[in-house]
């Protein structure tokens, strides 16, 4: 009898070396066709979706100030632990796991919906 493997769980795809990002800064990349901005808290480093929901800007690009991430254009702020927009966390953008193996941050990223 074989094991079988849930399918359904997306494998953590090599990212970033670890201590490329700055702590308190991020970077975006594409991972698994979609783009994933990687952050770097001084300990931990967290993935979340590049896009701001508001108008589209690059998080990856924004300033990490206390676990969240300020949107360039228009300052939302989103908690980089679990996606959740700071002044109404009922708001999130999608978040992944990540872990740093052998020297390289992985993330855990689905693969994009084609249409």
């Amino acid at each position: 009898m074989t094991q079988q493997t849930d399918s359904r769980e997306p494998s953590f795809t090599p990212v970033v070396r670890s201590g490329e990002i700055p702590a308190g800064e991020g970077r975006t990349f594409e991972v698994a066709g979609r783009l994933v901005a990687i952050f770097f808290d001084g300990t931990v480093y967290h993935a979340m979706d590049d896009l701001c929901p508001h108008m589209g800007a690059s998080l990856g690009s924004g300033p990490l100030t206390d676990g969240c991430v300020t949107c360039p254009w228009h300052a939302w702020r989103f908690d980089v632990s679990d996606g959740s927009w700071c002044d109404n966390p009922a708001l999130k953008v999608d978040v992944y796991a990540t872990r740093v193996i052998d020297g390289m941050v992985e993330a855990q990223v689905p693969p994009a919906e084609r249409c």
